[in-house]
């Protein structure tokens, strides 16, 4: 008789020691006879084992998620190298707030929690001085508990006391920490200083095991104290409540490892830690984060540190259908600690279309002249919304947008329109964009569409917004008034259509499909692509305003 089937990864960790157990019952070497010559005692003491294997073995269906959003204690001086004494004496102050939030989630029946990147010390490094507050962390497979073993890699208190909180508290905890790895000139990519050292996401599970180790791919500018990995880093690991997936801020932009572990290692949860600065109109952090959720069909789990007089501030539990929890907070200095119960293996609805229906309708009302904006330094072209409902079209390139709307008032003090972007982003960053968005200007000068907006007072009774995209990964978003979120009050038809179920909860600041063609980030397009010289005079422009800022 063959024996179970093969089982996801996820599934055989769930059901492994009921299969060795019913396999030791059950199915005995074909060299041996079956024996029905048990007692009813013997029956009775296998059916009890067997049901204790079951209880303790099954997966669930549900679990609950945390993520904090952590005021981080920054160092009195980040350029210059400090002892180690003196940085470990920051990280357990950060430490300490941390293990506060752990021992709550725990306590509130979290079975996961995950905390920002740079938390334990900040950012705004060099080589040479964010050197003390790293440690060598080695890769999950040398089956280490920190919290039991902690010398056995060297010193590493900041791991022994991150298994230590996992352990005590029953819980997964994901943190954010520097690694070091030493190199010599055999290898030709050695850094001089004779060391790699890399912003490093770490997992430990809820008997403080090391089960995750994830190097950061994407390196925002400003952090050339780390290293990149020399190929992007596809790290996974399983539970009993799921398959998860990690990557680090800025990774959440580009395909690798972000689009991989969503589309071939099918995981079920991303865990996100990020120092995300937010930029309006389109990536501030709550938004796009909930809307990469709900265009990869995959829970996401984003915690971000909160400094608002950096503009970082946003955390949320997000499931493929809806944000579950979101926090963003402009106004105090406090941190905050977010759970919500999420489906441990969310449906994957039907793969969206993004260009079906834009494509099969002729183009909208082009009556209103066209105007260009800058977003973001990106130009786009608009057009403007002059009446209280209307349905127009506006184009750029390959690139043609659709939206039919209805205002619950067209207000005299805001303007809004409708605008489409094709081409390539080159300031911090090279990644190719595709955008269909509607959004509130600034002021009722035209020159002011794309500015960074927060309040808007106009409602939409209706709004359908669709474009003739060439991906298929295509981000929705829509964000109110204040940097609000809308739950439950819109979705996407699988012809490619976003558009709201009900009338808006409160005034829109813009709808958006955020589209991301992964394969032309290193093409070649002049048209689109600064000079390096126009491309150094932005850099210096606004490296005051993100130099200190890691993604």
């Amino acid at each position: 008789m063959q024996g179970f089937p093969v089982l996801p990864p996820y599934l055989a960790l769930c059901t492994s020691s009921f299969v060795s157990f019913a396999n030791i019952l059950y199915y005995k070497p074909l060299n041996q006879s079956l024996d029905f010559s048990m007692t009813t005692s013997q029956l009775l003491a296998y059916v009890a084992v067997l049901l204790f294997y079951v209880s303790r073995a099954s997966c669930l269906d549900t679990f609950v998620a945390a993520v904090y959003e952590h005021a981080v204690i920054l160092p009195s001086t980040t350029l210059t190298p400090v002892s180690r004494e003196e940085a470990l004496a920051l990280m357990n102050r950060n430490l300490d707030l941390l293990e506060g939030a752990i021992t709550s989630a725990a306590e509130q029946g979290a079975h996961i929690i995950v905390t920002p990147e740079d938390a334990l010390y900040g950012w705004n490094f060099n080589r040479e001085s964010i050197y003390p507050y790293l440690e060598d962390i080695p890769h999950p497979q040398v089956n280490w508990i920190p919290c039991d073993n902690p010398n056995r890699f060297g010193h590493t208190p900041v791991q022994e006391r991150l298994s230590c909180l996992a352990k005590d508290n029953s819980i997964y905890v994901v943190a954010n920490i520097g690694d070091k790895k030493p190199c010599n000139a055999s290898d030709p990519q050695c850094p001089h200083d004779g060391r790699y050292q890399y912003n490093t996401d770490v997992a430990f599970d809820s008997q403080g095991k090391l089960v995750a180790r994830y190097h950061k791919q994407n390196l925002f500018m400003g952090e050339e104290q780390f290293d990149a990995p020399k190929e992007p880093e596809v790290v996974t690991f399983n539970t009993t409540f799921g398959s998860f997936g990690i990557f680090t801020c800025f990774d959440v932009l580009f395909h690798d490892p972000a689009v991989t572990l969503v589309k071939d290692f099918h995981v079920d949860t991303i865990l996100f830690p990020t120092a995300w600065m937010n930029v309006l109109p389109h990536l501030s952090a709550v938004e796009f984060h909930s809307a990469w959720a709900m265009g990869m069909r995959v829970n996401f789990l984003a915690s971000n540190i909160h400094y608002p007089s950096k503009k970082m501030t946003g955390s949320g539990i997000y499931a493929p259908n809806s944000p579950r929890a979101f926090h963003y907070d402009m106004t105090t200095q406090e941190g905050k600690l977010l759970l919500s119960q999420l489906d441990s293996h969310p449906s994957h609805s039907v793969a969206v279309n993004w260009t079906s229906y834009a494509s099969s309708i002729e183009a909208l009302s082009k009556g209103n002249q066209e105007f260009k904006g800058t977003v973001f330094f990106d130009e786009f072209t608009f057009v403007e919304l002059t009446g209280v409902t209307g349905n127009y079209t506006v184009c750029q390139k390959d690139l043609c947008c659709h939206l039919s709307y209805k205002m619950s008032e067209k207000r005299s003090d805001e303007v809004y329109a409708l605008g489409a972007f094709d081409g390539l982003h080159t300031v911090e960053g090279r990644y190719y964009l595709q955008i269909c968005t509607l959004l509130k200007c600034k002021t009722t000068g035209l020159n002011t569409c794309g500015d960074s907006v927060e309040t808007a007072s106009t409602r939409f009774e209706m709004f359908s917004l669709s474009g003739t995209f060439r991906t298929q990964h295509v981000f929705p978003e829509v964000l109110l008034s204040e940097t609000k979120l809308a739950p439950g009050e819109f979705q996407v038809s699988t012809d490619g259509r976003l558009f709201n179920l009900k009338p808006t909860s409160g005034p829109v600041l813009t709808v958006t499909l955020f589209g991301r063609l992964y394969e032309k980030d290193w093409v070649s397009n002049a048209s689109s692509d600064l000079t390096a010289q126009a491309r150094r005079i932005v850099l210096i422009a606004i490296a005051p305003i993100v130099y200190s800022l890691s993604w």
